[in-house]
């Protein structure tokens, strides 16, 4: 398995999920999850292979090597099967932040209670390797507001909402949505999962 060399841990475990850093052979499934939600995602439209594979070679592979890189993506797993991908993006590395980015296989999606899971499970291993191992302070998220669902698993895991942008996105021609921002701080993590470090 490769390993950010950034990160002195390879993997995140908690139940039967695990964090891992994204994995080559994932790029396809992500493709696919990301062109089936672009609601929910600030990317345009559609990407193809030829798209996605030279996005992996330009700006994923050499993330690895960076002592400051300005993202950590991860493959999450469940049972060792892929089941979603997400990371800490927008890393600001003076400031000690980081925006959280997430996307689950869609089937899994339309599953609420299998959603909440993998949800917390991401934001628990996530936080697990921002704050413990990165010493990050501050993580971040955007939501678009037709996601009630989401905003309270956010919630649940210790994000408070600290602003909402008044129609921010487009999502159609006649139709905007706000975007929400929630933030957790490393205490809030630790009061939401009961971690001490």
């Amino acid at each position: 398995m490769t390993n950010y060399l950034v990160l002195p841990q390879a993997a995140f475990t908690w139940e039967n999920y695990e964090l891992v850093p994204i994995r080559y052979e994932d790029r396809e499934p992500i493709r696919a999850w990301r062109n089936a939600q672009l609601e929910v995602l600030r990317q345009p439209q559609p990407l193809t292979a030829e798209q996605q594979e030279a996005y992996f070679q330009r700006v994923v592979m050499p993330l690895f090597n960076q002592e400051r890189p300005t993202q950590l993506l991860f493959s999450l797993l469940h049972n060792n099967e892929l089941v979603a991908y997400g990371g800490l993006v927008h890393i600001s590395w003076p400031d000690g932040r980081a925006e959280v980015s997430f996307l689950v296989d869609p089937i899994r999606a339309a599953n609420p209670t299998v959603y909440r899971q993998d949800f917390l499970a991401h934001l628990r291993l996530l936080g697990q390797a921002a704050f413990e191992h990165l010493g990050v302070n501050r993580l971040f998220t955007e939501t678009y507001d037709i996601r009630p669902a989401h905003v309270a698993i956010l919630e649940e895991a210790g994000f408070r909402l600290e602003g909402r942008l008044r129609q921010h996105v487009r999502l159609a021609p006649d139709t905007f949505a706000d975007s929400l921002m929630h933030g957790q701080l490393a205490a809030d993590y630790a009061t939401a999962f009961g971690s001490a470090f």
